[in-house]
Formats: C-alpha cells, structure tokens, sequence
C-alpha cells in the first residue's frame, strides 16, 4: 500500500472510526499498570489512549515500508526494542497495511511482557466499509483480516484472548449506535494477555553432614585415646 493510499486514515469517516475505537477500549486498557506502552498506526498522527496507570508511551506510524515518530526503523525488520519491554502494545490498523502481518504479531509478542497486554484494531472485512475503502483507494485498499483469522494466530503465540467485538458505525456516513458498535460495526478490536512464565523449580543439593559422634566421647576423640 503506497503512502499515498495510506493518507485514507487520516480521512474523516476513519478519524471518526479511531475516535469509536478509543472508547471502546478504554474498558479493557484502563486497568493496565507498567512503564512503557508501545502504539504502533497506520495513522501518521495517531494518538495514545490516556491510561492512568501507564506513563510512557512509544509512538511509531507506519509510512511505506518504514516506521516514523520516536524513531526510524524498515518495517519488514524485527522491531528495534528488546524482549519483553512493554507493558502494553496497541497496533492499531496496523496489520492491514503491513506487507507481514503474522511477522508484525509475533514481534508485538516478543516485545509484550509476561502478564501485559496486547491489543488490535482494524477494519471488518465483512462490513460496509469494505466497498467504500475500494473506491477511497482505487482498488488497492488496505488486507483487512477477519477477527476468526487473528484469533488463530494469535492462539498460536504465547496471548490467551480476554476479548474480540466489533465496534464503530456500520459504514463511513452512519452515525454510531448500540447496535452498530455491537453486531455490524465497521471495525473490530482484540484484547489479549501474555502468559506470564511459569518458574523453574531450584533443585536442591543436599548438605553434607558431619559423621555422628559416639556417645560418651568429646567432639573430635578416637575411641584408643582412653586405652
């Protein structure tokens, strides 16, 4: 997906979507604790959710096949940052404009930290978004994957799934509802939690114990010393 394609997130109606996105997982983020939070967006000038517990935020947006914002890196590379470095990592539209998408989730889960939390957002194949992205984009809009899809790959790594809903107005010009955000929304958003290691038993070695003394003698006596 060209750059120039890539412009379509900062388009009203997806602006709109990110906003439908933000409140829908306030619930499911708020309650995150740590130091540093990792977002990563299709959107140039995306911003991270406000979360009282998390300070430090990492922003990078994917522009062509190279990330901005923080830092500069190529995104068909692993990401520049150690195992197990965040708290949180939120990719947002991300996996529909990368060239690697299943690369780009096992990344996000070498990075995650045991016990922290990964989530996604991105448009529903399945929604009336779908056509209007075609149009918007020539007919080289952005992969979007299903949220059956995602679950698959990411029962494949080390997340168990806490929650995956569809959220937003059902197509560009809708005005958002209940049962819009519930059932046809045009995006989704997925929830998921590292598994925290299970500690390695330490094997004990046993102590040597001094040889027992013969009753009636002092410490350290031979038995012909009285004869």
């Amino acid at each position: 997906m060209s750059q120039r394609d890539q412009d379509i997130y900062s388009s009203a109606p997806l602006r709109r979507l990110l906003a439908e996105e933000t409140v829908a997982l306030a619930p499911g983020l708020q309650r995150c604790s740590g130091t540093h939070a990792l977002l990563v967006s299709a959107a140039m000038d995306d911003q991270p959710p406000v979360l009282p517990l998390l300070g430090n935020w990492t922003r990078l947006s994917m522009t062509g096949q190279h990330y901005g914002g923080d830092l500069t890196a190529r995104t068909d590379e692993a990401l520049p940052f150690l195992d197990d470095a965040f708290d949180l990592v939120l990719l947002r539209h991300a996996l529909e404009v990368s060239s690697t998408p299943q690369e780009m989730l096992e990344e996000a889960s070498r990075v995650l930290a045991p016990g922290g939390v990964l989530a996604v957002t991105g448009l529903h194949p399945f929604s009336a978004w779908l056509p209007w992205m075609m149009w918007r984009t020539r007919g080289r809009a952005p992969a979007m994957h299903a949220p059956l899809l995602l679950e698959r790959w990411v029962r494949r790594r080390e997340l168990e799934i806490e929650r995956i809903e569809r959220v937003g107005r059902m197509w560009p010009g809708s005005h958002a509802g209940v049962d819009a955000t519930r059932a046809l929304g045009g995006g989704y958003l997925l929830i998921a939690r590292k598994r925290r290691r299970m500690a390695t038993p330490i094997r004990l070695k046993p102590k040597t114990m001094p040889a027992t003394v013969n009753v009636g003698l002092a410490p350290g006596a031979r038995r012909n010393a009285a004869s």
